[in-house]
């Protein structure tokens, strides 16, 4: 089993100066100690104008400071909103390109939609054709980052000529394609597509079985359909994330902030909203009352706790297994939520590392490579049925025109070298 971490970089009111400055750093601080432990992934999300919930508006940029104070840990843009009115696919192909030679080949290019009208109409997005919207965009910045030149593209949402989209990645043929999946209707248009599902939803582990025989079965079968140029056949799931040697202690450094990022998604998507206005915290901690001291009494009366990833490393252990039984392939902790401090995320990550990650990740380059093995002749037949986007021979590839009739460098040349004297 693999292991993420991730950001939605959340900061609930009141705002000081200087918080958001404090948030990014030690959301940075955060993912170079999970590179040092060991952890696998970890992951940036993409929104907009969600006070609270989310301040994470360019995770491009996030990531590239990431990427220069890391070395092995893998970035997962968890996800990049694709639809063409956020991001046009010539940039979105760039920036992830970029990264990736930045990175030395550790990006992951997981794609997504939005479900606010925050956010959809700010960008005159309609809600009802965005799914077709964002997988349009996403099959073409795989091309794009395949082909040489870009044959150019007359799509529903977004048109472009013939270029050479550049930098090109230094994964081949592109960095692995993951989506943002939040029921088992998402689960299978992620596998029907050969894309890694990021299952950002809460559930328990029968329901993650479900998820995952629905997500396998759907590879296996002749509706997957790649949309890139490869098969990203894997299952990834958020889980809550605070750990200590005291069950009561981890519940009561995690769990209201783990329950305020759920409140603050839920009221975000199905509650009228004034932008810039929010007080989400205060009108949460409020409708919780004491429900905290409530389940901690609970849980201290009982040697086993199901705490779904808060509480002591055997309480961990547990959910894990489950997870894992259930055919999970990776799970992304949600550490920074609410107002969990950066010391007790730091402290939850490292007893995580040292008690229970070794139990876990020590077997899972077994379990990878028989996976891969099982699924290949699948994997080989899902591409076979791809019709993919052909380049260009290159007496097909089309003259562009110049811009104006003569260039007047000599002139601006002569102007330059007179400034000199």
């Amino acid at each position: 089993m693999r292991f993420g971490v991730f950001y939605e970089l959340q900061l609930p009111r009141p705002w000081n100066e200087g918080d958001e400055h404090r948030l990014f750093s030690e959301a940075l601080e955060q993912i170079v100690l999970a590179d040092r432990l060991g952890f696998d992934f970890a992951w940036e999300v993409e929104h907009h104008f969600l006070d609270e919930y989310s301040h994470s508006s360019a995770p491009e940029v996030f990531l590239a400071a990431a990427a220069g104070l890391t070395k092995s840990i893998r970035l997962g843009h968890g996800i990049r909103q694709v639809i063409p009115n956020y991001n046009h696919p010539a940039r979105t192909a760039e920036g992830l390109a970029t990264l990736d030679l930045l990175s030395n080949g550790r990006v992951e290019f997981g794609i997504g939609e939005g479900a606010t009208r925050l956010e959809l109409h700010a960008f005159g997005i309609p809600a009802r054709e965005k799914r077709a919207m964002a997988l349009e965009a996403a099959e073409q910045v795989c091309n794009m980052m395949v082909l040489t030149p870009y044959p150019g593209f007359e799509g529903n949402s977004f048109s472009m000529p013939c270029r050479n989209v550049l930098p090109k990645p230094l994964q081949k043929p592109h960095p692995p394609l993951w989506m943002a999946c939040t029921n088992r209707d998402t689960i299978k248009v992620a596998a029907r597509n050969g894309i890694g599902a990021l299952a950002f939803n809460f559930i328990d582990p029968d329901e993650a079985q479900t998820w995952s025989n629905s997500y396998y079965d759907t590879i296996k079968s002749d509706e997957c359909v790649p949309l890139g140029w490869s098969v990203n056949a894997n299952l990834a799931m958020v889980s809550a994330f605070s750990m200590h040697e005291d069950r009561a202690e981890a519940i009561r450094r995690g769990q209201d902030n783990f329950e305020f990022f759920r409140y603050a998604q839920q009221k975000l998507v199905a509650e009228d909203f004034v932008p810039g206005c929010s007080n989400m915290w205060e009108e949460f901690m409020e409708a919780r009352g004491d429900a905290s001291d409530q389940l901690i009494q609970a849980a201290l009366a009982h040697s086993e706790f199901d705490g779904s990833g808060i509480g002591t490393p055997d309480d961990m252990r547990r959910h894990l297994k489950d997870l894992q039984n259930a055919g999970v392939d990776q799970v992304i902790f949600l550490q920074q939520a609410g107002r969990n401090t950066h010391q007790n995320i730091c402290e939850s990550l490292e007893l995580f590392a040292k008690s229970v990650m070794p139990e876990f990740s020590g077997d899972a380059k077994k379990r990878e490579d028989q996976k891969s093995k099982e699924l290949a002749p699948y994997i080989d037949a899902a591409l076979a049925r791809k019709n993919y986007m052909q380049p260009l021979a290159p007496s097909e590839i089309p003259v562009v025109k110049a811009s104006v009739k003569s260039a007047k460098v000599g002139a601006l040349g002569n102007r330059a070298a007179g400034s000199n004297r």
